[in-house]
């Protein structure tokens, strides 16, 4: 009788707990799961949508505080050929995640209903690799995160800085 008195009072605490201080965990298995709180923990396997792009059912998720290529766009090689940068970028995403469940904890979401979040998959903080190995920037009107990261790319000339490209949100403007 104890027992179940006590585990009563621990449910009825645990009731009275604001659900901001909860973080809540969705394990990406099924495409029913809602998602309307900000600081949500999400684990699973992903489709790679573009460079800075997850998606798993209806759940996308933007990495925040890059800028990738978009699917379509191209950029020039250090001998001026015309490569599909958007290809390579969601291409270089998907080979860090090599196929591994991905852990993503967000931040907020943006103006499309898409979750932004830093996401890792194998200990690897996929925002920072995008951007560190060039086939994404730095988003700095979003955010200040990864520009030493940028500075280095384009210092070592990784990923589409060994070339030119148009920023992918000056591209996404004009096209």
């Amino acid at each position: 009788m104890s027992k179940l008195i006590f585990t009563f009072l621990i449910l009825i605490l645990i009731s009275y707990l604001p659900l901001t201080s909860i973080s809540k965990t969705i394990f990406l298995s099924d495409n029913k799961n809602k998602y309307s709180i900000s600081n949500l923990e999400l684990i699973g396997k992903v489709f790679v949508t573009d460079g800075d792009t997850v998606k798993k059912g209806q759940i996308k998720i933007r990495l925040h505080g890059i800028d990738a290529p978009e699917s379509g766009q191209t950029c020039k090689s250090s001998e001026d050929k015309i490569y599909n940068c958007g290809q390579k970028s969601k291409l270089f995403l998907k080979s860090l995640i090599n196929n591994n469940n991905v852990y993503c904890k967000s931040k907020n979401k943006d103006r499309y209903g898409r979750l932004i979040a830093i996401c890792y998959a194998n200990k690897i903080n996929l925002n920072s690799a995008m951007v560190k190995e060039g086939w994404a920037i730095a988003y700095r009107y979003y955010s200040d995160d990864y520009i030493s990261e940028e500075n280095n790319a384009k210092k070592n000339n990784r990923g589409m800085w060994k070339g030119s490209f148009v920023e992918p949100y000056i591209w996404r403007k004009n096209n």
